[in-house]
């Protein structure tokens, strides 16, 4: 197979960020498929080995935690019976990090929805951020045992609890720091730029590896060649700008280029 050059790179790079499907790509970037396949998983493996070195001693403040679900192979149900419970078939989950303050996601894990998994994220997590850190999540009950294990001392956790109905008179709590739709509206930006998590389509992919890659591809792109409208004063700046960790915009061609340097 002939290799692509940096601007063709590019071109398809450009195509994989916005949704598209793989036979748009093909005949957008006039590219076979086999060849985006393979840019897919090389290009998102070098962009989480640059995120994996550059996003260290972080100062977020406030973190907000939640889980994106997908599949891979085919939903749990649907599973055939021989490979249920291996990893890669059936039912997995994307884990995300957002700071509140930067937009920008620090850390992701895409697996199961298990404690190990998620002790493995919080780990993680906790291996980037430094000084005192306000942590909410939702729901599940793994993070109970995962902050626990997996986090520093300098840590004030939260779990948001949905109640429905009118709060009784003279108890209405303080919601400035407990809540994760910043975390949720980033989910939906990820479902929007990353195809395989779009519903109802046939872009599901056969392997779990693939869909780790287009979301390390994807949130390279958010973190630093995507400027977001709440980091425009004074000027349009991406997350990774925000949390100083980039000096400038990344372009689709300087991420393209991270193959080079590999």
């Amino acid at each position: 197979m002939n290799r692509l050059s940096t601007d063709e790179r590019a071109k398809v790079l450009g195509c994989l960020v916005e949704g598209m499907s793989i036979r748009a790509r093909v005949r957008v970037a006039g590219v076979a498929k086999n060849t985006i396949a393979k840019l897919l998983v090389d290009l998102g493996r070098a962009c989480s080995e640059y995120q994996d070195r550059v996003l260290r001693d972080l100062s977020c403040e406030r973190l907000r935690l939640d889980e994106i679900w997908g599949y891979s192979y085919a939903r749990q149900k649907n599973a055939p019976e021989e490979p249920q419970g291996e990893p890669g078939y059936g039912d997995i989950w994307t884990w995300v990090a957002l700071d509140s303050e930067t937009k920008l996601v620090p850390s992701f894990l895409v697996g199961t929805r298990t404690l190990e998994v998620a002790t493995a994220f919080v780990s993680d997590l906790a291996s980037r951020v430094k000084g005192h850190v306000r942590l909410t999540t939702e729901g599940p009950t793994a993070y109970l045992d995962a902050v626990d294990q997996g986090s520093g001392p300098e840590l004030d956790y939260a779990v948001l609890q949905r109640v429905y109905g009118r709060a009784p008179e003279g108890q209405k709590p303080d919601k400035r720091h407990i809540w994760t739709s910043h975390a949720e509206r980033q989910n939906q930006t990820s479902r929007t730029g990353v195809r395989r998590f779009t519903r109802l389509t046939s872009e599901v992919g056969k392997k779990a590896e693939n869909l780790a890659a287009a979301v390390s591809l994807h949130l390279m792109y958010y973190n630093f060649a995507r400027p977001q409208a709440c980091l425009s004063d004074p000027y349009p700046r991406t997350p990774a700008m925000a949390a100083g960790v980039a000096s400038h915009q990344w372009t689709l061609r300087d991420i393209a280029a991270l193959l080079d340097a590999s």
